[in-house]
């Protein structure tokens, strides 16, 4: 009688062909309806401003771990990613040095020094964009649109004045405002294929999406139940966090009650911030903020273990 073999090994048993490179991939086809947009409405500088981004960021990324003698990772495709969500929130206008900058301080700042992919404690490309505009606030606050200077439509909402946007061009994007973030409609495209693949789920991008419609319709910027919910949804970064930004796998929360929790806090104060803050938009803050409240979710939704300890 034939002897059966088993094969002993630690867990986990049940394995995905999924790697790092086959979710970075799916995520830059997803960005790629919003790039080819950015291009569009903003011209061949876009591009520039894409390519010296991308190529900060993987060019810092092979450096560092040169330097430190680490495993280059650069295949992994995470770098590239990093540098096209910096360049789709940067004006067009801005410095092109600014992008390179912004690039070696989102790899070797926020995600190298914590120890590399899944160790950072916030999105590297928005923490780049904070220190960018806090360094910089003339450059990162600079719209054109065909090389003539624009006002932003959340601007002209803060401030009251001037005519907005119609609807249909805030929904396609040819509006003032940073690269890849105006056109809603490629940034739904890109969503919606990151849902059919699975990469991301429907909590955080639903939830947060659906508490500023409600909070910006309910407050509204004139008084209560004066605001233009709709409208609130397509200007701004709103599409591009709520979809790429705020569903990092590392700075977001792992189970699905946490995923919620974490996307009303962004929503909430991405509405407090665009109605009653200084600054016009609050997208990448309110991320960035919640960021940081990751593990604490994470404590206290996190399912105990079976047969474990109370």
């Amino acid at each position: 009688m034939a002897e059966t073999m088993y094969t002993v090994s630690s867990s986990p048993h049940i394995r995905s062909n999924t790697t790092v490179q086959t979710m970075m991939r799916d995520v830059l086809i997803a960005l790629l309806p919003a790039t080819l947009a950015g291009i569009y409405f903003f011209k061949v500088r876009a591009l520039l401003i894409i390519i010296l981004s991308v190529g900060s960021c993987v060019g810092a990324e092979a450096l560092w771990q040169k330097l430190t003698h680490q495993k280059i990772t650069i295949s992994d495709l995470s770098a590239a990613v990093t540098g096209l969500l910096l360049a789709f929130n940067l004006p067009v206008a801005v410095p092109l040095w600014l992008p390179v900058v912004g690039g070696v301080f989102a790899v070797i700042i926020v995600k190298q020094f914590f120890g590399g992919i899944g160790q950072n404690i916030m999105n590297p490309a928005l923490a780049a964009r904070a220190f960018l505009l806090a360094s910089w606030p003339v450059q990162m606050t600079t719209w054109t649109v065909d090389g003539v200077s624009s006002a932003t439509p959340l601007g002209i909402l803060k401030e009251g004045n001037g005519a907005l946007p119609s609807l249909w061009n805030v929904f396609i994007g040819n509006i003032g405002g940073c690269i890849g973030e105006t056109s809603a409609l490629a940034l739904l495209l890109g969503g919606a294929y990151l849902l059919y693949k699975k990469i991301i789920s429907w909590h955080i991008p639903g939830v947060y999406i659906g508490t500023v419609f409600i909070l910006t319709l309910v407050l509204g910027r004139n008084g209560f139940m004066s605001g233009n919910a709709f409208y609130e949804l397509f200007v701004g970064g709103l599409m591009l966090g709520a979809f790429f930004m705020a569903t990092d796998y590392t700075t977001s929360p792992m189970t699905k009650k946490g995923q919620i929790i974490f996307a009303l806090g962004c929503g909430i104060l991405t509405s407090v911030i665009r109605i009653y803050g200084g600054y016009p938009e609050g997208v990448s803050y309110s991320i960035i903020f919640m960021n940081l409240f990751v593990p604490l979710i994470d404590k206290f939704t996190t399912p105990r273990v079976f047969g474990g300890a109370k």
